[in-house]
């Protein structure tokens, strides 16, 4: 017997039981669905460095959001020209120890100056024909200006910090090309022994002849000193 009809049985059949009145939901105790929603989806980055085609549609879809009225992109593609070249494909290589922590970094200055939801940063490596995206950037935001301004400091920050290099492929011909941004690039780049990520930036350096000589003066002085 249940519960209800045991409480009844405590009643004859001419006894009537008032009516109770009808339940009135409060919003104040009832969590909202903007809050569950907030609850369950937590801000992600997700980095992957491959030597698989991208896919725009694949990326966009990670970042987004139903708390989100704006999802901005950055593609980079590979053109068929350079400095009336004819480019076949780009070759990628990267340092993937540093340049996965680095765009970590990234991602991380990126929450701290915009109030972003998810952010995707996806770079192929090896070959990548013409037309074909060697990168692509998502960021989701509740508002369109802090994923616009994000994509723009994701990709900038990328170029100048991130130890990525390419190969252009002519029809007669290739040459490897550094971004002029980057920290290696600079004259006043050269490593210190007694530094942080020594070993890193030897490998950065050496890259190019230039960048060996600067390693290997800085190592002879580092040397005399101590």
């Amino acid at each position: 017997m249940s519960s209800l009809e045991i409480s009844s049985s405590c009643f004859n059949r001419e006894t009537k039981l008032p009516l109770s009145p009808p339940l009135v939901e409060d919003s104040a105790f009832e969590p909202s669905r903007k809050d569950i929603d907030e609850v369950e989806e937590k801000s992600k980055d997700v980095i992957n460095f491959t030597a698989e085609k991208l896919s725009v549609d694949e990326v966009s879809q990670l970042v987004m959001s139903p708390l989100c009225g704006a999802v901005s992109l950055f593609v980079g593609t590979t053109r068929n020209n350079f400095e009336g070249k004819k480019v076949i494909s780009l070759e990628y290589e990267a340092y993937l120890p540093m340049a996965k922590n680095e765009v970590k970094k990234i991602c991380s200055d990126i929450r701290q100056k915009w109030p972003v939801k998810h952010i995707a940063v996806f770079h192929r490596l090896g070959l990548v024909p013409v037309s074909e995206a060697s990168i692509i950037i998502a960021v989701s935001s509740a508002h369109r200006a802090a994923s616009l301004e994000a994509v723009s400091y994701a990709i900038d920050t990328l170029k100048a910090k991130v130890p990525i290099w390419k190969k252009e492929i002519y029809e007669e011909s290739s040459s490897w090309k550094g971004n002029k941004e980057c920290f290696w690039a600079s004259g006043d780049a050269a490593p210190s022994v007694h530094g942080p990520h020594f070993e890193e930036q030897c490998f950065l350096l050496s890259q190019n002849f230039e960048g060996s000589l600067r390693v290997l003066q800085n190592i002879l002085w580092s040397l005399l000193e101590t």
